[in-house]
């Protein structure tokens, strides 16, 4: 039986607690499935001689599949094509670390109708999360040969 233990509910963030939590799992997904080869992911859009960011792409790749984690571009730059060169020049990046797919996930009020226009499928949702609304978990797996591991790369708005 192990020794009495304190648990303690905060509604603040602990980055010690996390940084424990995040180190325990690595050590037992790499025991289980190899080095995860985590690499962040970020795609700015600046407009000319700006140096803040108006929108744009992060994530990571783990364990041979990229992550979006973020993708937002203001109202303005949507529709316009900008979206669909952002997303393909992150599954370029992603052919080039080798991974297998990209996932993602969006709100029923987001871009579901997007990502499936660029050949994602939905492997799983989550309904009335917020209330009246839904989540849904996409992915899409890379075909072809790897398009090679950029670095920076302009593309036009």
């Amino acid at each position: 039986m192990p020794p009495p233990l304190d648990i303690v509910l905060t509604d603040t963030a602990d980055e010690a607690t996390a940084r424990v939590l995040l180190d325990g799992l690595n050590a037992h997904n790499t025991a289980a499935a190899g080095p995860h080869h985590y690499r962040p992911l970020t795609i700015a859009v600046r407009r000319p001689g700006a140096p803040a960011p108006v929108g744009g792409l992060v994530g990571y790749s783990v364990f041979g599949w990229l992550f979006i984690h973020l993708f937002y571009l203001p109202a303005e730059l949507r529709r316009s094509g900008l979206g669909t060169a952002l997303l393909r020049r992150a599954e370029e990046e992603a052919r080039g670390r080798g991974c297998t797919g990209v996932f993602l996930d969006t709100f029923s009020f987001q871009a579901r109708p997007f990502y499936e226009r660029q050949g994602y499928r939905v492997f799983g949702s989550i309904e009335d999360h917020p209330p009246g609304h839904a989540r849904h978990f996409l992915m899409k797996r890379l075909e072809g040969d790897a398009a090679g591991a950029g670095g920076s790369q302009h593309v036009p708005a």
